[in-house]
């Protein structure tokens, strides 16, 4: 389906300001390490272009993973404090393998990571001492390459077999607590993304290299957000998928400031869990 053939007319919308890589001739670069003095962090540059972003409120239902590339449940929890890595993965984790299973028919779920973030103002994500902040740059987690390699990392020589049939990478991200007004997370309409919007670009650790992509500007992108998310509403977001049959496979997203935030709301408070699911 092209980018012009679909319709987002009379839907509610902001104008967000979102930050896509800029050009640049080298492969984009970015570590998740301190680096040493006088190493850049990384060789990136961003490029601003406010675009709307709309709300997904009136059309809930018609959205799904295949399509958009992202989807919105209504999700309880019976976590008490999601700051608690032991509790998240005794509880959190098999209530998620849970939903999966059962809204995407897997095979199997496997989850792999998760991280939660805590907005500080005026503070870079990955800085000493401080937690995980939201990730304002237009990206995709994983690639075409990047994500069937984190199954063998993780999985060996059974995620050998898993990868025979179809792979997805999904993260499952919800609001600590809400609603959530502060900095919510923008994801773009799959079915708007060009290929060569999608740029490979490493993502540098002391003993591995990841790949993500990162994104140049597309005037056809479409944006959504969920207005006033609860903590008890998920977002499903798809980060990779080795069907390639026409379905969505990566769904850029970012935080994004939205200029209707009240000033006194809170900080965002935000969690990830990054899964393998297998058909």
């Amino acid at each position: 389906m092209s980018a012009t053939s679909v319709a987002y007319e009379g839907l509610p919308f902001v104008n967000g300001a979102l930050n896509y890589l800029a050009p640049m001739s080298e492969r984009p670069r970015y570590l998740a390490y301190d680096p040493p003095d006088g190493v850049q962090r990384s060789n990136m540059t961003s490029v601003t272009h406010v675009s709307p972003i709309y709300s997904t409120r009136p059309i809930v239902e018609t959205i799904s993973l295949d399509r958009q590339g992202f989807a919105i449940l209504p999700h309880k929890s019976a976590v008490y404090d999601f700051y608690d890595a032991e509790e998240v993965k005794r509880v959190y984790y098999k209530e998620a393998e849970a939903l999966l299973a059962e809204t995407l028919g897997a095979k199997r779920v496997f989850i792999f990571d998760h991280t939660v973030r805590r907005r500080v103002p005026d503070t870079d994500d990955r800085a000493p001492g401080q937690p995980r902040q939201p990730a304002t740059r237009v990206h995709v987690d994983h690639t075409a390459t990047s994500g069937p390699q984190r199954v063998r990392d993780f999985l060996g020589a059974e995620g050998e077999d898993l990868l025979r049939g179809r792979m997805q990478i999904i993260n499952v991200w919800r609001p600590i607590r809400g609603p959530l007004y502060d900095t919510p997370l923008a994801v773009c309409d799959a079915r708007t993304v060009a290929r060569d919007d999608l740029v490979p670009s490493d993502l540098v650790y002391r003993d591995r290299v990841g790949e993500t992509y990162s994104v140049r500007f597309n005037p056809d992108h479409r944006w959504f957000y969920v207005p006033q998310m609860r903590a008890d509403e998920v977002m499903l977001l798809k980060c990779c998928d080795t069907k390639t049959d026409g379905r969505a496979q990566f769904a850029p997203h970012t935080a994004f400031v939205d200029p209707t935030t009240p000033s006194d709301a809170p900080p965002r408070e935000s969690i990830e869990l990054r899964t393998f699911v297998f058909h």
